[in-house]
């Protein structure tokens, strides 16, 4: 049996892999990108963690220790940030259900405001939508992102993304390859 360089056997690659609608969140695919990504050496990116506060631990055991109570600090910023090549990345990523449109709200005004402040001090910033049923994700530029909401917009449509965003190509080991369709980006001066 050959192993992959990872330690799993080829037949255990086989059993988790699903090509239909792969069962997998956006954040597990991205994060399964970005361990790829890392192992070749294409980039850095981590999903930020969210600060919370832990309040109260059920601590019978060290083996059955459990957080029981806590809150959140502060609000979260964005989901991951990192460099590729050169050029600082933060993103948000977000995954919609319906059929026809992304609603506006599932991104936070914090959330917005830390992307405004990211692109001013010239990072790559972007949001990665996927539409759950088509099984499309969308690089979208944050600053577009950003220019629909204070249009007013509640939603858009997902017409709004075949022709604004740019689709993530699936990859065996990059489920939501973004690195290619930003690297395409920056050679067409989409990010300045």
């Amino acid at each position: 049996m050959v192993n992959y360089p990872n330690g799993k056997k080829a037949a255990d690659a086989v059993k988790t892999t699903n090509y239909g609608k792969r069962g997998m969140s956006l954040e597990d695919d991205i994060n399964t990108s970005n361990r790829y990504y890392l192992e070749s050496k294409k980039a850095v990116v981590y999903k930020k963690p969210t600060p919370i506060q832990v309040v109260t631990v059920d601590y019978k055991s060290r083996q059955t220790a459990r957080i029981t109570e806590a809150y959140y600090r502060t609000p979260s910023t964005t989901d991951y940030n990192g460099v590729y090549n050169g050029y600082p990345l933060d993103f948000e990523a977000k995954e919609t259900h319906s059929r026809t449109s992304f609603v506006l709200k599932l991104i936070h005004p914090h959330q917005l405001s830390h992307l405004a402040n990211v692109i001013e001090q010239k990072a790559i910033a972007f949001v990665i939508v996927r539409f759950t049923h088509f099984d499309q994700n969308f690089i979208v530029r944050a600053s577009d992102m950003i220019a629909e909401v204070k249009s007013g917009k509640k939603s858009l449509p997902h017409s709004w993304f075949m022709e604004h965003g740019k689709l993530a190509p699936y990859k065996l080991f990059a489920p939501v390859d973004y690195l290619s369709v930003i690297e395409k980006m920056i050679q067409e001066g989409e990010f300045k």
